[in-house]
């Protein structure tokens, strides 16, 4: 059932009039910025110049691991950045090239855009901290990520153990969709929408050629099975933990609220703010995560305007927290990277232990 937010108080209406008004009066475009084109230039020959080095660099095997760690880095880049915008139509006013540019996902990172766009761009944004809507939450059961979720013994350390499951799930990511898609359908009880004969032939040829580049292609050029799967589980681990960390600060973490809607399936909130209730912002003076993060570090704005491209978010910001003053929200931000981070391993620390004030709050 569709959950519906039931109150109107004129928040995002202000919001997106000051907002346009911004981009009106500098006259500049929301999209296709000569920034994000040339940020797009220097992920990708980060990604390839680091494929090449680990593939025909110096046969030296310290030198080989760092080259799968900046590849991996570099892969994580093309997620924050190129794919996110694309995927969610912040890239580019041409759908054409939002589409070729969403596919980085299937031909370079291995997951499929089309799945992603139904579980981020619709789950995700729209029921955000949902439990049984959001499925970026659900933690398959293993973790549990919010205080509406059942408790299981081994949650106790979850806080210790999910570095662990961060650098495996993108390997896990690349043949699960291929699972909920042609096989499963459905994500628990949410039916995925039916894919057009193009999706199918993105979802299958994108598993072809991303196993043809870091595992065809090093077989091809005399690397043993034992050396790809060790090179191979080093860049897509470390991409793995850098997503997966970003991820979690922007949700998983107080003050982001958990939010579940009431026996008529409403929420008595207007969308926009329920946005910033259940969203935080982490390092916004941090130049280089500005840059690397695609934006992700200002995710309450990224929630709000997913269509502008990131590249705009420091700007978008203080307009965004002058509207919250004024309509009494509050507006999370960490100032600090490391602040983001260990509030984030607390939280999951808190709900692992069953007796959390949380837990006992919600049984009385």
């Amino acid at each position: 059932m569709r959950v519906t937010f039931t109150e109107n108080q004129g928040f995002r209406k202000e919001l997106n009039k000051r907002v346009d008004a911004y981009f009106t009066e500098n006259g500049i475009p929301t999209r296709d910025n000569f920034a994000m084109y040339l940020k797009t230039i220097t992920i990708l020959t980060w990604v390839i110049a680091a494929w090449l080095f680990v593939l025909f660099g110096p046969d030296i095997w310290w030198l080989k691991i760092i080259g799968c760690l900046v590849l991996g880095g570099g892969l994580a880049g093309i997620g924050f950045s190129i794919g996110h915008d694309a995927n969610h139509g912040g890239y580019s006013s041409k759908k054409w090239v939002n589409s070729l540019l969403g596919m980085t996902y299937d031909y370079i990172i291995g997951t499929s855009s089309y799945l992603w766009r139904f579980r981020h761009n619709y789950l995700h944004h729209t029921y955000t901290n949902v439990l049984g809507y959001d499925v970026e939450i659900h933690g398959d059961g293993i973790v549990r990520m919010t205080p509406h979720a059942e408790h299981k013994w081994y949650h106790r350390y979850q806080h210790l153990f999910i570095p662990i499951l961060y650098a495996i799930i993108p390997i896990y990511w690349s043949f699960s969709d291929v699972r909920s898609i042609l096989f499963c359908n459905r994500f628990g009880e949410i039916k995925i929408p039916n894919p057009k004969p193009i999706d199918l032939f993105v979802l299958l040829s994108g598993k072809v050629v991303y196993l043809f580049w870091f595992i065809g292609i090093p077989l091809l050029v005399g690397y043993s099975p034992l050396e790809i799967a060790i090179g191979f589980l080093i860049a897509f681990m470390t991409y793995g933990v850098l997503a997966c960390h970003v991820f979690m600060l922007a949700h998983v973490l107080e003050p982001a609220e958990f939010i579940q809607p009431s026996a008529a399936n409403q929420i008595e909130d207007e969308w926009a703010i329920f946005q910033v209730r259940t969203t935080v912002d982490f390092a916004p003076k941090n130049a280089f995560l500005n840059w690397y993060l695609g934006g992700l570090n200002y995710q309450v704005v990224h929630h709000l305007f997913p269509q502008i491209c990131h590249i705009h978010y420091p700007q978008i910001a203080p307009i965004l927290a002058e509207v919250c003053q004024e309509f009494g929200v509050n507006y999370a931000v960490y100032p600090t990277l490391r602040g983001a981070l260990a509030y984030n391993y607390r939280w999951l620390r808190q709900l692992g232990n069953k007796q959390s004030n949380f837990d006992l709050k919600l049984a009385s």
